[in-house]
């Protein structure tokens, strides 16, 4: 089942229990997802929803520390809870230590030597990462490697 099919298939259900709260958010999620479809005349493939995903994680992310640097608790915790039932449709995150594996495979993969092949690198773990792992940590780890590398 798709990350979208499951969205739909959540969407039933939030509706039939009547949580306005849940199938808000849902339908936020599906929007998003119809509104790329639409406008990029495409079907969204799995890591593209992840990115989705990701993206709509990261916007509540910046308002949850926005809201509660300005004291502003309920705000927060609703754009908390929305980011909970984003996380909901992603899969399982993967460890710290599967994710350091797979940065030095892609090294080694690329064949990196410096900063400058750093993109190569992000290249080849964005699809396999996408959803699974914060990409702002695996490009630091990346940056990281490689600088003690060159």
């Amino acid at each position: 089942m798709t990350i979208k099919e499951q969205v739909q298939e959540q969407m039933k259900i939030a509706m039939k229990a009547q949580e306005k709260e849940r199938l808000a958010i849902i339908r936020l999620i599906l929007a998003e997802f119809k509104r790329i479809e639409v406008d990029e005349r495409i079907v969204l493939d799995e890591t593209r929803e992840l990115a989705l995903l990701d993206k709509m994680q990261k916007q509540r992310r910046d308002s949850i520390e926005q809201f509660t640097a300005a004291g502003r608790d309920e705000l927060a915790a609703k754009e908390q809870y929305e980011f909970d039932i984003i996380q909901s449709f992603k899969p399982a995150a993967m460890s710290e230590q599967e994710v350091e594996q797979l940065v030095a495979a892609a090294i080694k993969e690329s064949a990196a030597a410096s900063m400058q092949d750093m993109a190569k690198v992000m290249a080849i773990l964005k699809p396999k990462l996408q959803g699974r792992a914060d990409m702002g940590q695996v490009s630091a780890k990346v940056k990281a490697l490689l600088a003690t590398a060159g």
